[in-house]
Parts: structure tokens; C-alpha cells; sequence
């Protein structure tokens, strides 16, 4: 059956069979016994599935990984530890040292600094653009070795809302695939793969889990990038992997199988940054139910910054669901169910302002998070960005003022309080 989103946030991923347990088991096993070498050496020839070390793969995180797979729309997908470590595979699975990757600028800090200086360190050159550039723009910055371009959908915290189809159109103009960081919108408000995006990658640390209860991240492959007819470009996928007795893996796992699989049998068992089985079991618990929270998030996050918009001690407001906002008519194509409860702003007064301001707060946590069941709130220049310049800062969309409000989904006048009553200490 084709089920529809809602349906799959329940159901995808996992059917048990009679007698099976009916919630997804937690396979806490690191090993996998089996009755002869023969058996097992089919696994680590890539002759057959099967599971021998939880580092690589684990039934429980599979599942897990199938669910947002049919949630994406997508052909294979992976769990891995952290949503950092998914934006590293995506892309290091691609481009190795000398080789070029075009980025929008507007990226989340951590990331930002992961293309910057440690995968610069690896050899690996970043161009970083204007996520509103124009396609002449994004074009002239491709270069013969370029590999990639990546974009957020919604930008953390800048909140630029990305034109994906521009983006892909200019991607594959120069036969690279678009990977596209989806974790604030999620798949029910936005999914990349229908407008273009060849990779989907997610810190499910945020809105999937949507509990604060475990870091993790995910890619998502569409299946629809032909690695093959650019061939040349991409020759860990299409030449032979000696460390495989040669296996070419958009040959022997096609179109939609071979990135996921090369990224599992090169980089997870390299790099280990593997999922733990409990982690993805919780995961999928706050999948079940991110079909019902989502639209929550949304409405008051909107009710909210229609509250900050009209008080005459904010400053500025950024949501793309408020009229006349920079990226309203973008969130109306990309995201017309809404696009997610976090939101940024200022007050007047600046830094000094915005300290005293988040001092008051009593419902809304200061934490270094975003995304979850309770209203939260960080200002990114004094944390997750602190590493960057005031330039960089800036061309990252993040002003030094900017204040990222996470919006829960309790009683949204409770919210509003809140905010109303710290706005008056100022």
C-alpha cells in the first residue's frame, strides 16, 4: 500500500510478522551469530544482507532508517549518531582531498565550521554563496572538481528559506547531486526530494525525536541522481573498491542503492559513528507522533510571532509565515503547511537588552537546543556560533542580536506570557 505521511509516521518501517513483538523490539546486541564462515563472509563480501556488527548496521536502527526513508519519498537510508556526522558522510562520500563543494552560507554553526576548517583540513575546498543569490550567481561558483552543492530547506537560525528548485536546477546543470539539510521542516512540512533534492540529510536530534532524548542523525538517498553517466566525477561509486575485491557499487546496487550502501561498507565502518539501538527506538517513538506535533509547533510559533511582531520593544521579527516577511512567498511554495516553531528576533537595545530579556524568562529554557516538545530559546553569537567572526556571523544571516525562539507546543497564551512579561523587564 501507499500510504499517505501520517499513515507512515506510525506504520513505515516496521510489520511484525505472527507472533512478533508489535512495537519495534531494541536489538541491544552488538553481534550477530552465525552458523558458518561461509555464511558470514557473504556479509563482508557484500553478497548478502544480513547484520554481523551493530557498528555497521542494526535491524533496530534499519527500521528506523525505513520509516524516514518512506517518509522522504527517498529509495535507501542510514541512522547515524549524530546529525553532524550525517552531514559529513553526505558529503565526504562524495569529494575526497583536492576536490571543491558549493554550500549556501546560511548553514547551521557546527556544520558551517565542519566545511570551513575540518573537512578544509582534508583537503576538501568549500564555496560558500548567498542562499539568495541568483542562479547566475550560484552557477559562476562551480568549478570542474566541484562534487556537491548543500543547503539547509529552513537555515539554523538564520531561517533563509532555500529555493530548492533553483538550487537543484543548477546542481545537476553541472552534474552534481543537491543534498539538502532537512531537519527543521521535516518531511511533513517539506519534502526536498519532490522539489529536486537528490540527498536528504537530518539531525534527528531535533523534531524527529522531538523529546530532547537522543542525538542522531540520518541520510536519505532519492535514488534518482544517475551516478553512472557522470562517471568521471564520482569514481569511488563508479570504479571498483579494492577494499570490497572490487566492487563497483552504482553497478552492483544501482541507482537507488549504491550511495547508502557505499556510505554504510566505507565510512560507518571507518569512522564508526554508528546509532545506538535504544537511541533509534526512541527516535521512532517521537516519529509516530511527528505527523500530530508539526502542525502544533507551527500555530503557535505563528501566534507568536504575530505577539513579538506588534510589541513595540521588538525590533525585528523573522518568520517566514508572516506577511511581508523576506521569505514569505518562498514559505508559501516550499512549506504551505507550515515550516516549523522556530523563529528569531531582536529587541530593542541590542545585546544588553536581549541578555536581560532571556534572564526573565521562566517557561522558555536557555539550552543548546532547538526543536523539541518545550519552548526554548539561545542566542546563537554567544554559543553555537561563538567561534565565528562578526563577518561571518553576519554572512551567515545570524546578527549579533538575533535571538532563536524554539516554540513548544504547550498552551501558546502560556507562551505568550511569558514573553510578555520578560519584554516588560526591559
Amino acid at each position: 500500500m501507499d500510504y499517505k505521511i501520517d499513515t507512515n509516521c506510525v506504520q513505515a518501517g516496521y510489520t511484525p510478522k505472527t507472533g512478533e513483538p508489535r512495537v519495534l523490539p531494541i536489538v541491544q546486541s552488538t553481534t550477530f551469530k552465525y552458523d558458518t564462515s561461509e555464511d558470514m563472509g557473504k556479509l563482508f563480501d557484500l553478497e548478502a544482507s544480513g547484520y554481523f556488527y551493530t557498528r555497521l548496521a542494526n535491524p533496530t536502527c534499519d527500521s528506523v532508517a525505513a520509516k524516514l526513508c518512506a517518509l522522504e519519498g527517498g529509495s535507501a537510508a542510514m541512522l547515524l549518531s549524530s546529525g553532524q556526522a550525517a552531514n559529513f558522510f553526505a558529503v565526504f562520500n562524495l569529494a575526497s582531498a583536492g576536490d571543491h563543494v558549493v554550500a549556501s552560507a546560511a548553514l547551521y554553526g557546527g556544520t558551517f565550521n565542519l566545511f570551513s576548517v575540518t573537512m578544509k583540513r582534508m583537503g576538501i575546498e568549500f564555496t560558500f554563496v548567498d542562499p539568495d543569490c541568483t542562479e547566475e550567481e550560484l552557477s559562476a561558483a562551480f568549478r570542474p572538481n566541484t562534487k556537491a552543492l548543500f543547503g539547509e530547506t529552513i537555515a539554523n537560525p538564520a531561517l533563509a528559506v532555500l529555493d530548492l528548485e533553483m538550487f537543484a536546477r543548477v546542481a545537476h546543470a553541472h552534474g552534481v547531486p543537491l543534498i539538502i539539510d532537512n531537519t527543521f521542516p521535516t518531511p511533513v512540512g517539506c519534502r526536498p526530494i519532490e522539489w529536486g533534492a537528490d540527498i536528504v540529510t537530518h539531525s534527528t536530534t531535533k523534531y524527529l525525536d522531538g523529546h530532547a532524548t537522543s542525538v542522531g542523525g540520518a541520510i536519505v538517498d532519492s535514488g534518482k541522481f544517475d551516478w553512472m553517466a557522470h562517471a568521471d566525477k564520482f569514481p569511488g561509486l563508479t570504479t571498483p573498491d579494492e577494499s570490497y575485491h572490487g566492487i563497483v557499487y552504482a553497478e552492483k546496487f544501482g541507482q537507488g542503492g549504491a550511495f547508502i550502501t557505499k556510505c554504510v561498507a566505507q565510512l560507518m565502518r571507518d569512522f564508526g559513528s554508528s546509532p545506538s539501538a535504544f537511541n533509534a527506538f526512541l527516535l521512532n517513538l517521537g516519529m509516530e507522533t511527528l505527523h500530530v506535533r508539526m502542525p502544533k509547533h507551527c500555530a503557535n510559533a505563528q501566534a507568536v510571532a504575530e505577539f513579538l511582531q506588534a510589541h513595540e520593544k521588538v525590533a525585528w521579527v523573522q518568520y517566514c509565515g508572516l506577511p511581508g516577511d523576506k521569505y514569505y512567498e518562498r514559505g508559501k511554495k516550499y512549506l504551505p503547511n507550515g515550516s516549523c516553531g522556530v523563529l528569531s528576533f531582536g529587541v530593542k537595545g541590542g545585546r544588553a537588552a536581549a541578555e536581560t530579556f532571556m534572564k526573565r524568562l521562566k517557561l522558555a529554557a536557555i539550552v543548546t537546543h532547538v526543536a523539541d516538545a518545550r519552548t526554548c530559546i539561545l542566542h546563537p553569537a554567544s554559543s553555537t556560533h561563538r567561534q565565528m567572526s562578526d563577518e561571518e556571523l553576519l554572512a551567515c544571516g545570524v546578527a549579533p542580536d538575533l535571538m532563536r525562539l524554539s516554540v513548544g507546543i504547550e498552551d501558546v497564551e502560556d507562551i505568550i506570557a511569558d514573553i510578555r512579561g520578560a519584554l516588560e523587564g526591559i
